[in-house]
């Protein structure tokens, strides 16, 4: 069950909902920052469209991607792993913009990890249907760094799980502005997000946009 907290970093119209040891949900966290993210978010874009990646086995996957900062996640018939270099130019990612940085750390810093320093952030985008099997974040070098994860757009149905993919997992909608922080004993849970539904958001249309940021190396 979710259970409000409460935190002097936040005003009335925020909430923090505790959902494990070392997750926390933080609805609404993104709207201070917004003016400036979203500008900064287009100019991200522009630097490293969007691209639909592939897996391991050569299935495209549903959603697609981008990244900025020092290192970007990419996927290939190669496998999973960081690059410093997009592989559509083979030019450094667009750095990271100082609103995201900002937003991650003291997003992090509010759900317990203090002195996180992303150096990575995946940028994915969902239209209507797409969706993200349950899988770990095990790409990082580092597992005591925490995963910090920002939803924009239409909501989605996020599912997370245990230590193994056959575990139970809880469903809970996250929605425009939230921010889903989770790491130390939760940190290599599984997790995913089921079919996107049809919606419509006044910002994005019928996308969901989804910034995770890590600590790559």
């Amino acid at each position: 069950m979710l259970k409000p907290l409460s935190s002097d970093l936040f005003s009335a119209e925020h909430t923090l909902l505790s959902l494990g040891v070392n997750t926390m949900l933080l609805k609404g966290f993104v709207m201070p920052y917004e003016p400036t993210f979203n500008k900064a978010l287009t100019d991200t874009i522009q630097q490293a469209p969007f691209r639909s990646m592939v897996t391991r086995g050569g299935f495209k996957m549903s959603v697609a991607m981008s990244n900025c900062g020092d290192y970007g996640w990419i996927s290939d018939r190669k496998g999973y792993r960081y690059s410093a270099l997009d592989p559509l130019n083979d030019k450094p990612w667009p750095s990271m913009p100082s609103s995201f940085f900002a937003l991650a750390s003291n997003a992090a810093a509010t759900a317990g990890f203090s002195n996180f320093v992303p150096d990575g952030c995946l940028i994915n985008r969902y239209e209507i249907g797409a969706k993200m099997a349950l899988h770990q974040d095990l790409d990082e070098q580092d597992f005591n760094q925490p995963i910090v994860s920002v939803s924009l757009g239409i909501a989605a149905t996020f599912l997370f799980g245990g230590l193994t993919r056959t575990d139970k997992t809880q469903r809970f909608l996250l929605e425009h502005g939230d921010v889903l922080v989770w790491g130390g004993v939760d940190r290599l849970k599984f997790h995913g997000v089921l079919p996107v539904k049809n919606s419509q958001h006044s910002l994005l249309g019928n996308h969901r946009i989804n910034l995770t940021f890590r600590r790559a190396r």
